[in-house]
């Protein structure tokens, strides 16, 4: 035919080759990469957000723009406390449709298992902690898995290093999907003068756990971790033990030898600065075979597991924090080894508690 004719042409051969270029305009291949823009876009903005808009302000400060980044720093100033006040949630930011696409990137999805009267306040604990927390973030805060639909008349907070509050920009980003920093005065804040209905999710293990976190590897540092317990008991707070499945397998980390200098140095750094000095990487933006900040897309399922019904104590004893200690460690191996099957692990798989 004529049409044919014309294809074979080296106009019509010239076109077709182009349209075949094209190829990647595809509905899959469009939603495949806002995934990936959607979860880097977080990565750096988690890493690197703060020291940006830091250099940012004090290159404005000295531009005839000055006044813009002196008014900022006002409000930063007048501001201060608000981050260990519940903060300054957004619903419209929690439900942007970008977190959507990062939930579908891994896919990442969260488990109910018993309800959540909103009369009462929750601490959840959260294992493992994983190099980023992707699977708290975005469950707890952001709306991408539902949860204000699987728990009504709850309000999730996520804690996080108070440090990252101290960085201008970041502490208002990450305000927006309700997290809060991990210390006493905010906890104690949402627990008791916040109403009922709070829910504080704290990675237990935090960055300590986060230098053991590797592929294939299901460890917590839980073991002597009371803290938690504590504020539980001070406040009355159900505790509700969370194991997110899959949490450990989105980067590859370099793990040290225990008697090297350079576990020692990884140690003493996250001693002292709070932050795990860990080196990791996932795969590239354009390709899955190199290297780069973009996680792989492995799955992530966060069971909730069921309340830990906790008496309000305003003094609690070592005694009581180490019964409920021990009782919230037996909740979670429990809940470990019920759900182990069916996200991927083998019976034999043993959850490790250090």
């Amino acid at each position: 035919t004529d049409f044919s004719s014309f294809l074979l042409s080296g106009t019509g051969s010239s076109i077709l080759s182009t349209l075949q270029d094209l190829s990647w305009l595809s509905k899959s291949k469009i939603e495949k990469q806002l995934q990936i823009i959607s979860v880097l876009q977080w990565v750096i903005s988690f890493l690197a957000m703060g020291i940006i808009c830091t250099i940012i302000l004090v290159y404005i400060l000295c531009t005839d723009c000055w006044l813009i980044a002196v008014l900022y720093l006002a409000w930063y100033a007048f501001d201060w406390d608000t981050p260990r006040k519940a903060g300054r949630r957004s619903q419209w930011i929690r439900n942007w449709a970008i977190w959507r696409y990062f939930r579908d990137y891994f896919p990442i999805r969260m488990v109910k298992t018993h309800n959540l009267p909103p009369n009462k306040n929750y601490i959840f604990g959260y294992h493992p902690h994983g190099i980023l927390c992707l699977g708290a973030f975005c469950n707890f805060s952001t709306e991408a898995t539902g949860v204000s639909q699987l728990f009504p008349g709850i309000r999730p907070y996520v804690t996080t290093l108070t440090g990252n509050f101290r960085w201008p920009i970041l502490r208002d980003y990450l305000m927006t999907g309700g997290i809060c920093p991990v210390n006493r005065n905010t906890i104690d804040y949402l627990l008791s003068k916040n109403g009922s209905g709070n829910a504080v999710i704290i990675a237990v293990g935090g960055a300590a756990e986060s230098l053991n976190c590797m592929p294939g590897k299901n460890c917590v540092t839980l073991k002597h971790r009371k803290g938690f317990v504590k504020l539980a008991l001070r406040h009355g707070a159900d505790l509700v033990p969370i194991y997110s499945f899959g949490e450990n397998e989105v980067f590859k980390q370099v793990i040290f030898e225990e008697d090297s200098w350079c576990r020692w140095a990884q140690k003493r750094l996250q001693k002292y600065i709070g932050v795990a000095p860990c080196i990791f990487h996932g795969r590239g933006v354009f390709s899955s075979n190199s290297w780069g900040l973009v996680p792989f897309s492995k799955p992530i399922t966060a069971v909730v597991g069921e309340p830990i019904t906790v008496p309000k104590i305003d003094n609690p004893s070592q005694k009581e924090i180490d019964f409920y200690h021990s009782l919230y460690m037996q909740c979670l191996v429990k809940l470990f080894d019920k759900y182990k099957t069916k996200f991927g692990l083998t019976e034999m798989a043993t959850l490790e508690i250090n």
